[in-house]
């Protein structure tokens, strides 16, 4: 996909440990994005129902919420928040994981970034960083490479006899606009990169 411009609304997507998190706050900080994590809503939900936010439940959440709102309500709930914001250049929205949520994302005129890296860098990566990431990220942090590849694999194909309100990260992936890899753990390339890609001005 070529781009003449920097795209206002951008979806992330990718796999687990890839870096989602670290290009919306690279949007945030350097390209003036509003940055919305749309799975910190799901975390508060589950809280508010004295529920971990352990993987299980939160894919569990979002298929609930989708079925009952539309595959796109966490896209619609950041959209909204950005749109009684002010003096932002943009939106930024990670972690997308159902096709649906993609399309929407489309459908306000944004596209979807593919962020991926090597599985034993992303592993190591969330190891490495599971003490900064709060209690509640640590329930899945800290877990075997066996594991880790485990629940990847469950949520790339959606499961069978799920419908279209399940997770399937393929689907996702599918219908990337762009695609990006961070197995180095160096900002400045990241960030080099998205510039590229995304063609902001350097």
């Amino acid at each position: 996909m070529n781009l003449s411009l920097p795209p206002t609304i951008i979806g992330i997507a990718g796999t687990n440990g890839s870096g989602k998190d670290t290009v919306g706050k690279i949007l945030a900080e350097q390209h003036n994005y509003l940055f919305v994590s749309v799975t910190d809503a799901l975390r508060e939900e589950l809280k508010n129902r004295g529920l971990p936010p352990a993987r299980e439940h939160m894919r569990e959440l979002s298929a609930e919420w989708r079925r009952k709102f539309g595959l796109g309500v966490l896209i619609d709930k950041a959209k909204a928040l950005y749109d009684h914001a002010e003096g932002y250049s943009g939106l930024a929205m990670s972690s997308l994981r159902n096709p649906g949520e993609a399309d929407v994302v489309h459908g306000y005129g944004g596209l979807v970034i593919w962020v991926d890296a090597d599985s034993r860098i992303r592993y190591e990566r969330i190891r490495l960083n599971a003490q900064s990431r709060g209690i509640d990220r640590q329930i899945d942090d800290d877990k075997s490479y066996a594991d880790f590849m485990a629940d990847e694999a469950s949520e790339m194909e959606r499961p069978q006899g799920g419908d279209n309100a399940t997770l399937s990260m393929a689907g996702v992936k599918a219908k990337s606009d762009l695609f990006i890899t961070n197995n180095s753990n160096s900002l400045i390339f990241l960030s080099r990169d998205l510039d590229k890609l995304l063609k902001f001005k350097p």
